[in-house]
This record gives C-alpha cells, structure tokens and sequence, in this order.
C-alpha cells in the first residue's frame, strides 16, 4: 500500500460519521438510503462521507442505487502496517526492559504485554 493511499484511508477515517459508516457496513451491505436513516443530513451529505470512503478504497459499490460493501482487505493492509510499528515499538520496549534489568544487577525480565493489547481493544 502506498504511503499517499494510506494516507488517504486513515483520513478517512478520522471523521466521526464515516468511522460509523464503516462499523455499519461491517455488519451488512446498506443502501445509501439506509446508511442515512439514523444521521440528521441529507442523503446527499452522507454519499459525500460515502465518496470519501470510496476514493480510499474502504466501500465500494456496482452503481449509484447498488448496496455500499465495505472492502475488508483495505484493513488486512492497515493492520499489516500497524503491526510492524508495534513489533518495533515492542522491541524498544524490551530492549529498554533489558537494559534496565542489566542496570540493577537482575536477570532481563519478561515484558507483560497482555494488559496493554486489553487496553487496546
């Protein structure tokens, strides 16, 4: 994925209405019509959110009047790409971990990640 594309998707994703569009769309492909009903705007408004989404590759649709699908390999490369700055963050981590243990005279300890992935969720 490119960095321009990436960009593109994470801006996307930074308004609060096309994030909800998404989580809808995980459920079940929507009508345009559909994704509006519970927002206080314009169909027009949201097939503008819609666009934004489309043009990063999030939805996708056959035609103007088709169900809005939500493009689940956009997240795989999302993820792919969250991962590996948090396996290198990990790794500073207990690097750090190790020093620290080698500065009080004990053995490296075993980092406990479980409760930040928690938060995380």
């Amino acid at each position: 994925m490119s960095e321009d594309r990436l960009s593109r998707v994470f801006a996307a994703l930074a308004d609060p209405t096309r994030r909800d569009l998404v989580a809808r769309l995980a459920s079940a492909d929507a009508t345009v019509g559909e994704l509006a009903a519970p927002y206080d705007v314009s169909l027009q408004a949201v097939s503008k959110h819609l666009k934004v989404l489309e043009d990063a590759g999030l939805v996708s649709r056959e035609s103007r009047r088709a169900p809005v699908r939500l493009e689940a390999e956009v997240f795989d490369l999302m993820t792919k790409w969250i991962d590996r700055y948090q396996q290198q963050a990990e790794e500073r981590y207990q690097r750090l971990d190790a020093l620290l243990a080698e500065m009080q005279g004990d053995t490296a300890p075993t980092r406990d990640t479980s409760s930040r992935e928690e938060d995380a969720s």
